[in-house]
């Protein structure tokens, strides 16, 4: 039998000349790809959060290419770069040897990067667009919830604020009513104070009124402890709420460590109980599997994050997109309107879509939108092909935006054959239809089914990207 032969080892080598990391790296190595782009963006927004003088600090070119090479093999824990520009070869290129520790790099992208990595972001897309790998005139948007690192049950809600200013407003007004009984020989100032108005100010003004009337009175011992209590409390958690209030600006909730997150339901709930979650609505815009926008909204539906997502777009591009493509959470007058007021041509998946690609669906002839409408008359044709003349209209305002809306009404409804088919109301059908909502839906959405398939199909782009995006995760 044949002796095996290895090859010659030895730990303790001796080179002529010491080895350079240059010749151990591959020439098509992302990480090189991930040092050229870098060497060639402006980062004099970055030099300028430096301070002169003192001791020498790292690059900061060096640590930006070291973070993003981190990020892109999902290495985020500083501690765990600090190990990698010692141990790993592509690290330990990228950073010319160098060594900084944690700190360094925690105190890097907390401080330095801080509101200004969107702009770094932006010159290493448009060098994307100058070599054709990215276009900025098609875009496909989509988003996702990521958790907060904050403390899940340190709510915040708006209705309990509600609900606790409410019940101060009903507290003092049995006081006060109280106080005029006793003291009604004796008073003043008749005049009650504005209940509407709960604050801080008013309430302890009106807390001294009733205090006044009830001294040197003989009051029930319950009335002493609520008047106590009153005083000691009322103003300062008003004071509170008030505060709160302006953290929620608007939202249902948010949490106390993190107050930029608001409580909502994940899509990946591993417990399957709908728990609620304090996070955000983290939106993504993509062309040609490369992320050109990202931004995060504490809105938990996609549908009131579009504009404002568009509007970064606009500022760091100075465009708009000639081309947005999304799904069906978008769909909005609001965002319609201002789709079309930016001149974008919007491909909006329309909610009934998938419905309509099987092969059993049939029109509903009964459902609103379904309806012929009559626009010299201003009347809609109902399905038994009689008029339903409008009888007025209405107004309603959501997230600030203001609909209008128009009333039809039917007639003979209960003697048509058609009326339990068409609809489950008592006497004639009435139909609230926002004709500027659905002119701007029908100019925005999908025009035919093929172009609908078409468009749809690249819009996976969308969920693939979000599901392979280091951006985030």
């Amino acid at each position: 039998m044949a002796k095996p032969l290895f090859k010659a080892y030895s730990q303790n080598q001796q080179f002529l000349f010491p080895p350079s990391l240059e010749d151990m790296i591959d020439g098509n190595h992302p990480v090189r790809v991930v040092s050229e782009v870098i060497d060639r963006i402006d980062i004099d927004i970055i030099i300028k959060k430096y301070k002169g003088g003192g001791t020498t600090s790292y690059h900061p070119r060096m640590l930006l290419k070291v973070l993003v090479y981190g990020y892109l093999n999902n290495i985020y824990s500083s501690r765990r770069i600090e190990a990698s520009v010692k141990e790993n070869i592509y690290f330990m290129w990228l950073s010319g040897m160098a060594q900084p520790d944690h700190r360094t790099i925690n105190r890097f992208r907390s401080e330095r990067l801080r509101n200004i990595l969107k702009e770094v972001f932006a010159q290493i897309v448009l060098l994307l667009v100058d070599s054709g790998h990215v276009s900025l005139k098609e875009i496909y948007t989509d988003g996702t919830k990521i958790e907060s690192v904050a403390n899940r049950y340190s709510f915040v809600w708006g209705k309990a604020i509600k609900t606790s200013r409410e019940r101060i407003k009903e507290q003092l007004k049995q006081l006060w009513s109280y106080s005029q009984q006793i003291a009604e020989q004796e008073k003043n100032d008749d005049t009650p104070p504005d209940f509407d108005k709960i604050d801080s100010k008013n309430v302890k003004a009106t807390i001294e009124k009733i205090d006044t009337a009830l001294k040197d009175k003989e009051v029930s011992k319950e009335v002493k402890q609520k008047l106590n209590y009153a005083k000691k409390n009322w103003p300062s958690k008003l004071k509170q709420y008030c505060k709160q209030e302006k953290i929620l600006a608007g939202r249902n909730s948010y949490s106390k460590t993190d107050p930029g997150g608001t409580f909502m339901r994940m899509k990946e709930d591993y417990l399957k109980n709908g728990q609620l979650k304090p996070g955000y609505n983290a939106q993504i815009s993509t062309n040609n599997q490369f992320v050109v926008n990202y931004s995060l909204h504490p809105n938990p539906t996609d549908t009131r994050t579009l504009i404002p997502h568009l509007e970064q777009y606009k500022a760091l591009y100075n465009t708009v997109p000639a081309v947005q493509v999304t799904d069906a959470g978008y769909g909005s007058e609001e965002n319609y309107q201002y789709l079309h007021t930016q001149n974008i041509e919007a491909y909006i998946k329309p909610t009934d879509f998938d419905r309509k690609q099987k092969r059993n669906w049939q029109p509903n002839p009964f459902v609103t939108e379904q309806l012929e409408y009559d626009g010299a008359k201003d009347e809609l044709i109902c399905p038994a092909g009689k008029p339903m003349k409008r009888i007025g209209g209405y107004r309603k305002k959501q997230s600030g935006f203001i609909k209008t809306y128009a009333s039809y009404q039917a007639k003979g409804c209960n003697k048509c054959p058609l009326k339990e088919a068409c609809h489950k109301q008592k006497g004639n059908r009435i139909i609230n239809i926002n004709h500027k909502g659905q002119r701007l839906k029908q100019q925005k959405e999908f025009i035919t089914v093929k172009k609908d398939q078409q468009m749809w199909s690249l819009s996976l782009e969308i969920s693939n990207t979000i599901k392979t995006s280091n951006v985030f995760y």
